[in-house]
């Protein structure tokens, strides 16, 4: 039976009004008793962002290296030249400025006239230089001029190579002392040819050089992980093969023209 507090509250009172031992005689009724609600957790505050960022993530296992082997290939290539280019000129010498440079525009003219017979084109004839220079005798001291002397330099590009000796005995014969001869120097007109031959040559190089290396560590070459290329030789001069030569022509000899190239190249071993 469902009993309200006021009423218990005062029949307690009016038997302490009595003088009767209510608390000892009355038995203690239970009071629902509402259950006390549940402390809420103090809410956390959010680490740092340093403090997450510092913390150690799981690392996967890290995969083994591959083997690797590292060899460096040479290669070259050569071909025979088909142009030639001579430095040539005239040089005179005479009392009077005037005198020297009238010498020396016959002379020109003379070598120009014989260059041109030869078969060279007019875009292959060019002048270098031009010089008038005073002459001084300096013996017994103080200067003394002397004269003058005029010269003037050439580069003609022979593409014919087997004409070179004969353009260099008509540059002589035109010109008579007056002439002069600098250099002669073989070429390719297009060296990129030879120069991709080279590199050819350096990359089979060393792909034989890992391959063997490869067979003697009992394991197969695998894929090619770099390549690089450490030096290129530009085509230049070998050494002479032989004499190039007709009636009335000086002898050259051509030789042939060489490029090179060296490459780095790693490959993995399986």
């Amino acid at each position: 039976m469902h009993l309200s507090r006021r009423p218990v509250a005062a029949a307690v009172v009016s038997l302490l009004a009595l003088g009767v031992p209510a608390l000892a005689s009355v038995p203690a009724l239970a009071l629902p008793v509402r259950p006390a609600p549940l402390a809420r957790p103090a809410p956390t505050a959010p680490a740092p962002a340093s403090d997450r960022s510092s913390s150690p993530a799981p690392s996967p296992a890290l995969a083994q290296a591959p083997a690797t082997v590292t060899v460096t290939g040479e290669g070259s290539a050569s071909a025979p030249p088909d142009v030639a280019v001579v430095d040539a000129g005239v040089e005179t010498s005479a009392k009077t400025s005037q005198s020297a440079l009238d010498a020396q525009n016959r002379a020109a003219a003379a070598l120009l006239a014989a260059v041109r017979a030869q078969g060279v084109a007019e875009r292959d004839i060019h002048t270098r230089s031009v010089t008038l220079t005073p002459l001084h005798d300096y013996t017994g001291g103080a200067p003394r001029l002397t004269g003058y002397q005029a010269a003037q330099s050439f580069t003609v590009k022979v593409r014919e190579v087997a004409r070179t000796g004969a353009v260099l005995q008509a540059v002589t014969d035109a010109a008579g002392d007056a002439a002069r001869v600098d250099s002669v120097v073989f070429d390719v007109s297009d060296p990129a040819p030879l120069q991709a031959r080279a590199r050819e040559a350096a990359h089979a190089d060393a792909r034989a050089k890992a391959e063997q290396y490869a067979r003697l560590s009992g394991r197969r070459l695998g894929a090619l992980v770099s390549l690089s290329e450490d030096a290129s030789t530009y085509p230049r001069p070998a050494s002479p093969a032989g004499e190039t030569s007709g009636a009335g022509a000086t002898p050259v000899a051509p030789g042939e023209i060489r490029a090179g190239a060296t490459v780095t190249a790693v490959y993995e071993l399986d």
